[in-house]
């Protein structure tokens, strides 16, 4: 195939463009992460806002009101699972020797005699190290604080984010339509059509999925700490919803989740009966995943294999940083919807055709 020479320099150009962005978007990421998460909570939040100025409500408002809302449901989200995750983190730090003990006693004699493998912890040696630097657990505080006061400019940069955050988002949805025409005025007019096309099924996959993935994770936060709640575990409410927000990263979350109930029921101590709770709990709840929620409220169709997305999340999180992991869905949904394009045009061109263009 030939083509125009005016055609060719106008793909390099936007070719080169797209490369110095990507290449201006790996220089500046160290300080693009407030940017990019008021984005991605900008995107996820203006159905809301549009719903809301249908209903005749001024967007400036609507905006104040999802981004209250949404700040409302955070801090209490904080509020509720810090103070218990701490508890369960002082409980660990008492319990750990025990824990220990319980090894040598139970897991070790059955990994010697199945698999060979003699593998004893020094109990003594760490309840001595215990002893010597912690009384109880409560000691961690000072030293936490005496970490933050050495790390005050870090801190300091961290709470301008959060508060920055709010800011960068309350101006994207307020411009969103302005920003939205904005780049569709400067899109070459030939290529109008097709790249509002593109953007289209852009959009519809990642909105599916995020909006889905959403979904998904409310009710299986509001399943496990229930499910959690009723086996006996008494952190059921942390536990319950951490597995809920881990289950956006498909396998990894679910294992995270069921570790930490495990762990959870082993600090109980009580009896056995925790951990076959959670045994049924995580079970009753991965078959709901699998073939209930996922495929109603995110669907197949939508084309983001698991696999496809934790190495998205691990690639991009390796070349970019935490600002990676967060672009990492938005940049394969666009990779995806790109792929779809190539392989039309390659199954429709006259190489994979087996027929010849007469120059």
């Amino acid at each position: 195939m030939n083509m125009p020479r005016a055609d060719r320099l106008q793909t390099a150009a936007w070719a080169g463009a797209a490369l110095a962005l990507v290449g201006l978007f790996w220089l500046l990421s160290p300080i693009l992460a407030p940017f990019v998460v008021a984005g991605v909570f900008a995107y996820i939040c203006d159905p809301a806002v549009n719903w809301l100025v249908r209903r005749r409500v001024p967007r400036a408002a609507a905006v104040l009101l999802v981004i209250t809302g949404l700040g409302l449901i955070l801090v209490t989200l904080t509020l509720i699972l810090m103070p218990m995750l701490y508890r369960e983190a002082v409980t660990l730090m008492r319990r750990l020797p025990d824990l220990i003990e319980l090894f040598n006693l139970r897991v070790s004699p059955l990994l010697q005699a199945r698999f060979n493998i003699d593998l004893q912890l020094d109990s003594a040696q760490v309840r001595s190290l215990m002893t010597q630097h912690w009384d109880n657990a409560q000691d961690l505080i000072p030293i936490l604080l005496g970490h933050l006061k050495t790390g005050g400019m870090a801190i300091v940069g961290v709470l301008a984010n959060l508060f920055l955050i709010p800011v960068v988002m309350f101006y994207l949805l307020q411009e969103w339509p302005r920003i939205v025409a904005g780049l569709q005025h400067i899109v070459p007019r030939p290529w109008i059509g097709r790249t509002m096309r593109i953007i289209g099924d852009v959009d519809s996959v990642l909105s599916e999925f995020l909006r889905g993935q959403l979904s998904v994770m409310l009710l299986l936060a509001i399943f496990y700490s229930l499910g959690l709640w009723l086996a006996g575990l008494k952190f059921a409410l942390p536990v319950g919803v951490v597995t809920g927000l881990l289950v956006f990263i498909p396998y990894v979350g679910f294992g995270g989740g069921l570790l930490l109930a495990i762990l959870a029921a082993l600090l109980q101590g009580d009896s056995w009966s925790p951990l076959i709770g959670v045994a049924v709990v995580y079970g009753i709840g991965q078959l709901l995943e699998s073939f209930l929620l996922t495929p109603y409220l995110v669907g197949e169709r939508i084309g983001l294999h698991p696999l496809a997305v934790i190495f998205a999340l691990m690639a991009f999180g390796q070349l970019f940083g935490f600002v990676g992991v967060l672009v990492a869905l938005p940049v394969s949904a666009a990779l995806l919807v790109g792929l779809r394009e190539l392989s039309a045009a390659w199954f429709s061109s006259p190489v994979y055709l087996g027929q010849r263009k007469d120059t």
